[in-house]
């Protein structure tokens, strides 16, 4: 897999689709990867037209590990944010952000789609607020703008997340723990079938694991502050909110927090949709992404 070298990381990345068709930068969540996009999203995506880019964050996938930084201690870190103690962190989404600009440079690319989910809307708002000349459209998905005072997971998602496989070292051990953490957070209207969620989990763990990097973009996330300053910024960038209504890790009401500062931004609600890309949703999901690129508006979400 090609690998661009920008901002002192090596960035492992993926293009497909009419290399003269408008690039969207797809920009993946925690501790995830670049085939954490769907293949069917994504061959929704080209379908239009659209030249896809997918990508491994730092600290994840085939891409640079910042194991200079060592395994941040999760425990200290709820405690440091439960008390507003200050969170040290080796790098920031800011700099995950510009690890994203680097790659575009690289590729050639002066403007793209960027389109972010999870983590990866946070690092897609930055973009869109500090670089908005390089961003056609942004569209943040199952993320939030950060604020204080937002809900946070479900007790029952916190525990999953901050769950260890039962032997860490057996690749069958990590699938089965990864399973188990995706079906909590998942769509509860639109589950994944077991077969296809396990052939997903299973690609990622025999591709790349790595709990420390999680970690760190764990840390990452809660060193970098809320963006509701940076989000009233973005005036000129099209904008689009996608979130589900049954999400237990990110609520909704997160996604209803990044829609309201942002300048026009459109929102769009999903009855059902939880924390994942779930096949049921694949088409509808590409489609309102294609047609606001395409339009800088989306039509309205409709069930799958």
């Amino acid at each position: 897999m090609p690998i661009i070298e920008t901002n002192g990381v090596g960035l492992a990345y993926e293009m497909q689709g009419d290399p003269k068709g408008e690039p969207i930068l797809l920009i993946a969540g925690l501790g995830l990867q670049l085939i954490s996009w769907p293949d069917a999203f994504c061959k929704g995506l080209i379908s239009h037209g659209f030249r896809v880019i997918r990508f491994d964050n730092r600290d994840s996938g085939l891409s640079s590990k910042m194991d200079q930084f060592g395994k941040p201690d999760l425990k200290g870190l709820f405690f440091n944010s439960l008390f507003h103690l200050p969170l040290l962190s080796g790098y920031t989404l800011y700099d995950m952000a510009k690890d994203a600009i680097g790659l575009m440079d690289g590729l050639g690319v002066k403007k793209a789609h960027i389109v972010g989910a999870s983590m990866g809307g946070m690092i897609a708002q930055i973009i869109a607020g500090l670089h908005h000349e390089r961003a056609l459209t942004l569209t943040s998905i199952m993320s939030t703008s950060g604020r204080a005072g937002l809900p946070g997971p479900t007790p029952a998602t916190s525990k999953a997340l901050f769950a260890v496989p039962d032997n860490p070292h057996d690749i069958d051990s990590v699938i089965d723990h990864f399973v188990k953490m995706f079906k909590v957070i998942g769509s509860p209207a639109y589950p994944t079938p077991e077969a296809e969620l396990r052939r997903r989990v299973a690609a990622a763990a025999r591709r790349n694991v790595c709990p420390s990097g999680a970690a760190r973009q764990m840390m990452a996330v809660a060193s970098s502050g809320d963006r509701v300053a940076l989000l009233r910024t973005i005036k000129t960038v099209p904008t689009l909110v996608i979130h589900g209504k049954s999400d237990p890790f990110v609520p909704v009401e997160c996604g209803r927090d990044t829609a309201r500062w942002v300048t026009g931004a459109i929102m769009r609600e999903i009855e059902g949709m939880g924390h994942d890309f779930p096949p049921a949703l694949d088409a509808m999901l590409s489609e309102l992404v294609a047609l606001h690129c395409k339009n800088g508006v989306a039509p309205e979400a409709r069930s799958a």
